[in-house]
């Protein structure tokens, strides 16, 4: 069994699998790190591998307290993926991209890849029908355009994810519902649009936090899975696993 971790900005998501069967998964705050991966390593002794991937501020140290009972697995960029990585500057490369990139190249394979991670960050990831990893976009996430909203504002207040009733917001609430959910999904099917116009034989895929929550709004079809980070974290061991 395999249990795999995505430290991410605001929060840590886990998976426990045995090969491609998802068993379990959920998310937990960053500083119940410890006390979290032990109860989850109790209720399934049969773990004999963690995978890491991070953005965040814990590293592979807070890990260590593990490696005599499990083998602790990191992904780094240093490792070989399953796509060409053509980025200008591949060492700026986050690591949830390139593990979202290996996800999908291994599991949409010989087709054009356009990832859309909507989590703290929205990030847009393409690798093409070649596996060539091209790059993509990164701009601010749900929570983080309410939160500019309110802290460079003198008046606005800080508001939480709400869907809007109306494009035209008749009141201030209602006008920062509109300006900050429209705006990301007018972005997100812009960028759709412009990729499906380029290339033929597309698939989308639409994952992260706030996955669930956009994708009813998007004019596009597209693949919504909002674990697609932890079932691509598993792909990868598995390749890494063949390829080490």
């Amino acid at each position: 069994m395999l249990l795999a971790i995505d430290v991410g900005n605001t929060r840590i998501k886990y998976a426990v699998f045995e090969y491609d069967t998802l068993l379990e998964h959920s998310f937990f705050e960053i500083p119940i790190l410890v006390k979290q991966v032990e109860k989850i390593l109790k209720k399934y002794p049969k773990v004999t591998d963690l995978i890491a991937s991070s953005v965040g501020t814990i590293g592979k140290e807070a890990f260590f307290v593990f490696e005599k009972h499990i083998k602790l697995h990191f992904i780094t960029q240093q490792d070989v993926f399953p796509f060409h990585n053509k980025y200008q500057t591949p060492k700026t490369l986050g690591i949830d991209r390139m593990v979202l990139a290996a996800g999908a190249v291994l599991k949409f394979p010989a087709q054009n890849r356009l990832v859309v991670d909507a989590g703290t960050c929205i990030t847009y990831d393409f690798v093409d029908s070649d596996g060539n990893y091209l790059g993509g976009a990164i701009s601010p996430g749900i929570r983080l355009r309410y939160e500019a909203l309110h802290q460079y504002t003198a008046k606005l207040p800080l508001l939480s994810r709400t869907e809007p009733e109306n494009i035209t917001g008749n009141s201030t609430a209602a006008s920062i519902h509109s300006g900050v959910i429209n705006s990301i999904t007018f972005e997100i099917d812009g960028f759709i649009d412009h990729y499906k116009q380029r290339d033929p034989n597309f698939i989308i895929i639409l994952t992260g936090g706030d996955a669930d929550f956009l994708a009813k709004r998007l004019k596009n079809t597209i693949f919504a899975h909002s674990n697609f980070l932890l079932e691509s974290l598993n792909q990868t061991f598995q390749y890494k696993i063949k390829n080490d």
